[in-house]
């Protein structure tokens, strides 16, 4: 459980509704037992298939999972390099509906105090932490998507705090009048310091505002299917946004799951 995504999105007078996942898929463990990879692909790629996200920013990823998603699902792309700077380590991948979304450009910062220096780590992390980035374009307009994964130890909270001052800094650097959506697990539960430092930049919590809440409260559940009560998965919105539905989506089959959280989907429209 120690990712997090964030996205960023300008979509001015676009006029339609945009699906939006927050998944954090779990890493490849060889020692997962019946919940390895191998034994939770597919069940992984049908729960993106039913869900039917136009854009999905994953943590935990391996490239061998975001290459088995685009094959499954070819009317996906997606990018990104590890948090080491490579493609060795876990991602944080942006998928996108090919169909609906062009990609413009592309790049990624650290969560550290050298936010432009790979691999780079602050304040006692054990792992760095980052964030992948693209411009897109849909319907003559552009938009910005942002994904992040902040530190997940319990002794990280000071940690999680600069980082999220890092992202506030890094928007106010963006174009004015943008919307935004901050998508990911932030491995903090909403209400609490960290989750109020991301709304203190300006957004708001989508499945705060939205009269439409589906599933459960708690998005970490361990591979058991029953979550816990903190939800530490979090689709957080610019207030360009209104929101029709926030929903944690319990997907499995016969008492399995496509990972040990439950992805997190926002249904968006300015």
């Amino acid at each position: 459980m120690n990712t997090v995504l964030l996205l960023l999105i300008a979509l001015p007078c676009l006029g339609q509704s945009l699906r939006v996942m927050s998944y954090n898929v779990r890493y490849p463990n060889k020692d997962d037992g019946a919940d390895l990879w191998e034994r939770r692909r597919d069940l992984f790629i049908e729960s993106i298939r039913s869900a039917n996200p136009d854009l999905i920013g994953t943590q935990e990823l391996f490239k061998l999972q975001g290459d088995y998603l685009v094959e499954k699902l070819p009317q996906y792309a997606w990018f990104g390099t590890s948090r080491r700077g490579n493609h060795e380590d876990e991602h944080m991948g942006v998928f996108y509906r090919k169909a609906a979304l062009r990609l413009v450009e592309q790049g990624q910062f650290w969560l550290s105090e050298t936010p432009e220096v790979a691999g780079s780590e602050s304040w006692g992390m054990s792992l760095p932490r980052m964030v992948t980035w693209g411009l897109f374009e849909k319907g003559g307009e552009q938009f910005y998507l942002l994904n992040t994964h902040f530190a997940h130890r319990r002794q990280d909270e000071e940690a999680r705090l600069k980082a999220a001052a890092v992202i506030a800094a890094k928007m106010k650097g963006l174009r004015q009048n943008i919307a935004i959506v901050v998508t990911g697990d932030f491995n903090a539960p909403a209400g609490g310091a960290v989750h109020q430092a991301m709304l203190a930049s300006g957004l708001r919590d989508s499945r705060a505002i939205t009269s439409r809440k589906l599933g459960p409260e708690g998005t970490f559940h361990g591979f058991k299917g029953k979550a816990g009560e903190a939800r530490i998965d979090w689709i957080l919105v610019g207030p360009q946004w209104k929101v029709a539905l926030n929903e944690t989506i319990t997907f499995g089959q016969d008492g399995r799951f496509p990972s040990d959280h439950f992805p997190v989907v926002a249904e968006i429209e300015q």
